[in-house]
Order: C-alpha cells, then sequence, then structure tokens
C-alpha cells in the first residue's frame, strides 16, 4: 500500500488552516498545520521521525518571522517540497521565494481544486513517496547494481532517484524544479533553448508570463553544479534567447 504523502499548512489565518486540513484530508491526505514559524519548526522536528513532511504550504507574510525565513532554512535542512502562498499580484514575493527554493506558488485568494492540482504535481515531480527502503535481510539476494549516473557540470545525477551528487558521494539537495530543469537540458544538449521554451517544458505556465523564474532558478543550479557560477561552462547563457546545455563543459570556456 503506497503511503500516504502528509502535508504541513502553515498560515496565520485559523480559515485557512481549517479549509485545508479538512479539504485535503478528504483528498487522502496527512495534513498537519501551524499558525506561525516557530510552531511550524516544532511539528517538523516532530514528524521527523515517525512521519516525515512531504510538502509545505507556506504562506509568506505572516506575523513575526515570515514565510521566507522557514523557506530557507527548509531548503538547507532537506528537500522537502514547497508551494508557497503569496498575495495576489505580489511578483516580488514570487520571485523572492523561487530564488531561495519553492516548487510552486499559489496566490490568494486560491481555489482549493487548483491548489490541490499543483500539490499533485509537485509531489509526483519531486517523489514524495520516497522512502528510505527496508535493510536486506540476511538470506536476502544480492541488491540489484546500483543505475549509472550522469555527469553534469562538476557533480553527476542518478536520474532513477532524482538525486544529484558531488564527485565525492555527498550529495547535493535539488528540488522538483531543479530536477526537471536538468532532465530538460540533459535531453536537449548543445540545443538554444528559449525562456519560454524551458518553461513550457520543466513547468506549466501559471497565471501570468513569468520568464523571470527561469533566470532564478538556472541561477540557482549553477551554483550547485559550476565550479565557477559567475562564470558557467555547462548552461551558458545565449544573450537575448536564453540557455545551452553544454556536455563536459567543465573543460571549455565559460560563456
Amino acid at each position: 500500500m503506497t503511503e500516504r504523502a502528509h502535508i504541513l499548512v502553515v498560515d496565520d489565518e485559523a480559515e485557512v488552516r481549517d479549509l485545508l486540513r479538512e479539504y485535503l484530508g478528504r483528498q487522502e491526505f496527512d495534513v498537519s498545520a501551524a499558525g506561525n514559524v516557530p510552531e511550524a519548526r516544532a511539528v517538523l522536528n516532530a514528524a521527523e521521525g515517525s512521519a516525515p513532511i512531504d510538502l509545505v504550504i507556506l504562506d509568506l507574510k505572516m506575523p513575526g518571522e515570515n514565510g521566507l525565513t522557514l523557506a530557507r532554512e527548509l531548503r538547507d535542512r532537506c528537500d522537502v517540497a514547497i508551494i508557497m502562498l503569496t498575495a495576489s499580484g505580489e511578483t516580488i514575493d514570487r520571485v523572492v521565494g523561487l530564488e531561495v527554493g519553492a516548487d510552486d506558488y499559489v496566490a490568494k485568494p486560491f481555489d482549493p481544486r487548483e491548489l490541490l492540482a499543483r500539490i499533485r504535481s509537485v509531489l509526483r515531480r519531486a517523489g514524495a513517496a520516497r522512502r528510505t527502503p527496508p535493510a536486506a535481510d540476511q538470506g536476502a539476494e544480492p541488491a540489484a547494481p546500483a543505475p549509472a549516473r550522469i555527469p553534469f557540470g562538476r557533480c553527476t545525477l542518478d536520474p532513477e532517484a532524482r538525486r544529484l551528487f558531488e564527485a565525492d558521494g555527498t550529495e547535493v539537495p535539488i528540488t522538483a524544479m531543479q530536477f526537471d530543469l536538468i532532465e530538460v537540458f540533459l535531453g536537449n544538449p548543445n540545443r538554444v533553448l528559449s525562456r519560454d521554451r524551458l518553461l513550457e517544458l520543466t513547468h506549466k505556465r501559471g497565471d501570468e508570463p513569468f520568464d523571470r523564474s527561469i533566470d532564478i532558478r538556472v541561477a540557482r543550479l549553477r551554483r550547485k553544479i559550476e565550479p565557477q557560477p559567475d562564470k558557467p561552462r555547462t548552461i551558458k547563457t545565449v544573450h537575448g534567447v536564453g540557455y545551452v546545455y553544454v556536455p563536459g563543459g567543465g573543460g571549455g570556456k565559460s560563456a
């Protein structure tokens, strides 16, 4: 039986928390809620051992510590999926939220059905059901060989596990959107892709054109896979057009 995904709703409005707890509960999710960032930290810490959080629905504008503070902490400690709740029209919130690593955003007021569709999409891309498999017992058959990793910049990608690694084997946390971006680049080597095309291939276009989000994602990905992010060799900028992935670019001249 597939495990139910565990969602944490962080919003200072009790009506929003109650609505989502009831609605998402009916959709076969386990739902926890917090009214502020300190409460959210407590829920996350308590859930680590038995029922880890798969996705956080995070209001950005809250009294005290705002949602961006928690989003930054989450990106530093784990790869939990994040959907931001932003005020309608607040583009700057979306830009900053994507810069700190959120996977998606929904503007308030929102339709719960739209949010549900975004949740399912993000969880599917993030592989939220990913859990550590149980250890094999002594009499078990030898494990199958690990799948080959694909070089990507100074890192390697395990596409089956959706995980990125340093040369020494240290895992590099990536978001679902970053994995999608890597997949698109790997599938289109040495091919110039416009921002519109990258938006189309990696993520459905939202309520409005938001090309800046691709620049943000590329910049964050470069910091993880380029030896010198300010002089990219693997994901190069084609000025006025978009980006191009150069396999083995670590040995070439920067753009």
